[in-house]
């Protein structure tokens, strides 16, 4: 199956509203509401949207998906070539996450980034990159993915690994100084990697019946 570029899908709708317009009756309605469904079955149906193209979109090239394929384990397979230390993050930090994130990471209009380390068994915990994020290779794939905010993806690799060292720079985990790339980024210890637990290696498999 395909993957689609959406383009927009009105001509059915279009059809449905007219319709209800121009059969005001009871009987026009039920043949509106037939000729809905109707068109559903053949949305549905096998093949029927390759073969007649109803608008619903384009095949993706395989250059397009591979710019979305991009999925960083844990243990940072996945990570691209590149670097970047927090010295050359904190510019870009400025002009890009600052007015969200505020200038150190806290006080923003949007999620806390830093500080709240050890905070997580109390009463009140605080949920930030230093104090809850298991996997300083997280925080690249996020940045990578949706950051900025206004426009997702923008940021080169060597960017992104700058940003993700500042931001780590910010809770103390690494200093000012340190370039991250492929190798060292999964090496980061993070102050709550000890905190999550796989539940796909804790539970024993479910015995063969035979």
């Amino acid at each position: 199956m395909p993957l689609y570029r959406a383009q927009r899908f009105s001509g059915f709708f279009a059809v449905r509203v007219q319709l209800w317009r121009a059969l005001g009756s009871a009987s026009g309605r039920r043949v509106a509401i037939y000729v809905q469904l109707v068109t559903l079955l053949l949305l549905t149906s096998p093949g029927w949207g390759e073969r007649l193209n109803p608008d619903l979109g384009e095949p993706l090239t395989a250059a397009e998906i591979g710019a979305l394929a991009k999925t960083i384990l844990p243990d940072g397979t996945g990570l691209p070539a590149g670097s970047g230390s927090a010295a050359a993050g904190g510019e870009l930090y400025a002009v890009h996450c600052q007015a969200c994130h505020g200038a150190d990471g806290t006080g923003g209009i949007n999620d806390r980034l830093a500080g709240g380390q050890g905070s997580l068994a109390g009463p009140a915990p605080l949920l930030t990159v230093g104090s809850y994020w298991p996997y300083a290779t997280t925080l690249f794939d996020y940045v990578r993915r949706a950051m900025p905010y206004q426009s997702p993806g923008s940021l080169s690799d060597d960017q992104v690994y700058a940003l993700t060292a500042y931001v780590l720079f910010l809770n103390g985990i690494v200093a000012e100084n340190h370039e991250l790339n492929a190798r060292s980024l999964p090496a980061v210890p993070m102050p709550n990697a000890g905190g999550f637990h796989s539940s796909y290696t804790e539970h024993p498999q479910p015995s063969d019946p035979g």
